[in-house]
C-alpha cells in the first residue's frame, strides 16, 4: 500500500472503517489511526501556466477567469504561490480578444491591425486568442 503513517512513517498500514465519508487507516506499528487527506481537483499545468502568461501581459485575474474558465481566487492563488510580479507600468496596454481560425485570419491580414503595436497569438481549444499592445491614446 502507498499510504504511509503520519506519526511514525511505518507502511504496515490496513484500512479500519470510513469515518465521515473518508477512508480510515490502521498503522499496525504504532496502532495509530488516521485518515487519508483529500488530493482535491488539480488542474492541469497548461492552464497555470497560461493564466501566469496573461497576468504578466497585463490582463486582470476576472479576465483571466473568463478566458480559461479558472476563478480567480484560484489565480490570485497561484501568482502568490510563484510570487509573480509584473513589469513596471509602460506606454503600452494589452487588448485581447478571442477569435475563431476564419476570424483571426481575416483579423491579421488587414494591415491596420498591425501598426503600432505588438502581438502574441495562443491557442485555447478550438479558438485563438489574440492580446495586442497599443500605445495609450492620451500620450
Amino acid at each position: 500500500m502507498e499510504n504511509k503513517c503520519p506519526k511514525c512513517s511505518g507502511t504496515n498500514i490496513v484500512k479500519s472503517g470510513i469515518i465521515n465519508e473518508k477512508q480510515r487507516f490502521l498503522c499496525k506499528d504504532c496502532t495509530y489511526y488516521f485518515t487519508v487527506k483529500k488530493l482535491g481537483k488539480k488542474i492541469d499545468d497548461y492552464y497555470v501556466i497560461k493564466a501566469l502568461q496573461l497576468y504578466l501581459e497585463g490582463l486582470s485575474y476576472r479576465e483571466i477567469e473568463r478566458v480559461i474558465g479558472v476563478s480567480h481566487v484560484t489565480i490570485s492563488s497561484w501568482i502568490k504561490k510563484y510570487t509573480i510580479a509584473r513589469p513596471p507600468h509602460s506606454e503600452f496596454h494589452p487588448v485581447y480578444k478571442i477569435l475563431k481560425q476564419h476570424e483571426l485570419i481575416e483579423y491579421i491580414t488587414q494591415e491596420k491591425n498591425l501598426k503600432n503595436s505588438g502581438m502574441i497569438i495562443t491557442e485555447f481549444a478550438d479558438k485563438y486568442m489574440l492580446i495586442k499592445w497599443e500605445r495609450f491614446k492620451n500620450r
